[in-house]
């Protein structure tokens, strides 16, 4: 199972070096690809800050909340709640300074390790922590 954190899934719906890339990826999946609901909360936070930088207008903020809403709607993502033991974990390894995570990046890893699923990022350095931590990453390109 695929895990998209952030930096992998706002390419699918704002045109950016890794688009190709993860829609290539996410229309090949035939079941639903993991998502935190902290996920679709940095989603959000991504949207307005888009319009306050007016890298967006309002009417281009909707159409890409709509769509994510309804490819959640549909299936295409399902959205795991962030559990306890995955802020144990986090808080584990933000403790252990081997790697240069922060918290909301320490608690999407939990979330995917707890669900034993593949991550999918664009960063990398959340790639590299990944690694260090025992998840499976695929990387795409920024």
């Amino acid at each position: 199972m695929l895990y998209l954190d952030t930096s992998a899934l706002l390419p699918f719906y704002r045109e950016e070096k890794a688009s190709a890339a993860v829609e290539r990826l996410l229309m090949a999946q035939r079941e639903p690809v993991l998502l935190s609901r902290l996920g679709e909360l940095e989603v959000a936070s991504a949207i307005a800050r888009w319009v306050r930088l007016r890298e967006l207008c309002e009417a281009q903020a909707n159409q890409v909340e709509n769509t994510f809403r309804e490819d959640v709607r549909a299936g295409r993502f399902r959205l795991l709640d962030i559990e306890p033991g995955d802020y144990v974990r986090a808080r584990e390894w933000l403790l252990a300074r081997k790697t240069p995570l922060r918290v909301l990046d320490a608690l999407q890893l939990a979330c995917a390790l707890r669900h034993e699923a593949e991550l999918v990022t664009a960063d990398v350095l959340m790639a590299r922590a990944a690694r260090h931590f025992g998840l499976r990453v695929q990387r795409v390109a920024a």
